[in-house]
């Protein structure tokens, strides 16, 4: 879709985001987000700065990082677990893509279909997840989790600068990083059916990174902001301690990242 997308489409996808953020059965959360499109007409209300929280289900209960168990995954309970916390990743995709386009006003038409289609792929990817759980016996719920992609989600939904930046471009772009090494690890222990369902989303999250890539320089060409210096000084201002590495650097770098940056990156862990 063009840039021409009309204000009526625009206003009716927000309409549509906004009803599926506040969705919180997860299948109904997955069916409205399915029958997103560009052809509702209903006018949006201006964007509420307030909400705070997405609908959820009951469980998984949400705890702080440091309560959650880290397991092997030479064990089922592990490579469950493991499961467990890319489902609850990728629910929380779902939502961060939603409030994305419901957030952000009077942007070029092309953000708004990006950023549908990654709540489209989103969706699909975490019933590829839960359906692998079901498998093993497990359900989405059974485990806790935490809710650091949404906290994060909170702290910049008055800046689309900064929503690119910290969400795709740090946060996403962490499971550019380790997944290669849970995929290899799946693999030595047998579990090739879980680790094929992580090789589809890796190769999918390259692109919803670049996205978030070009929507964020995007918004620095429209600030007049440097994209790298930008980039860095909220790192420095957001996360503590800077950005873990290694870094997968062939996907990063397909995802939009320049060498400069990821050098500067590696810098300042």
């Amino acid at each position: 879709m063009s840039e021409s997308l009309s204000a009526q489409h625009t206003y009716g996808l927000m309409h549509g985001a906004k009803s599926a953020l506040l969705r919180e059965e997860c299948a109904a959360k997955v069916a409205a987000v399915d029958a997103l499109g560009l052809s509702e007409v209903a006018h949006a209300p201006p964007p509420d700065t307030d909400l705070v929280a997405p609908g959820r289900p009951h469980k998984p209960a949400l705890v702080a990082p440091r309560q959650l168990k880290k397991r092997g995954l030479g064990s089922a309970a592990g490579r469950c677990a493991l499961l467990h916390a890319v489902a609850h990743i990728e629910f929380n995709a779902i939502n961060l893509a939603l409030d994305a386009i419901w957030r952000f006003r009077d942007k070029p038409g092309d953000y708004y279909t990006d950023w549908l289609s990654v709540a489209k792929d989103e969706a699909r990817h975490f019933d590829m997840v839960c359906n692998r759980l079901r498998e093993l016996g497990m359900g989405y719920g059974d485990l806790p989790a935490h809710d650091g992609l949404w906290e994060m989600c909170v702290k910049t939904r008055h800046s689309c600068l900064e929503r690119m930046a910290l969400v795709p471009r740090v946060l996403e772009a962490r499971g550019l990083d380790v997944s290669p090494g849970m995929i290899a690890s799946l693999d030595q222990h047998g579990d090739s059916a879980s680790a094929d369902v992580l090789r589809v989303i890796l190769e999918e999250e390259v692109r919803h990174v670049e996205i978030g890539t070009r929507w964020y320089h995007y918004e620095c060409e429209q600030a007049g902001c440097e994209p790298i210096a930008t980039f860095l000084d909220l790192i420095r201002s957001h996360m503590k301690g800077g950005v873990r590495g290694p870094f997968n650097i062939e996907a990063r770098t397909r995802a939009g990242f320049v060498a400069e940056e990821l050098a500067l990156l590696e810098a300042i862990q």
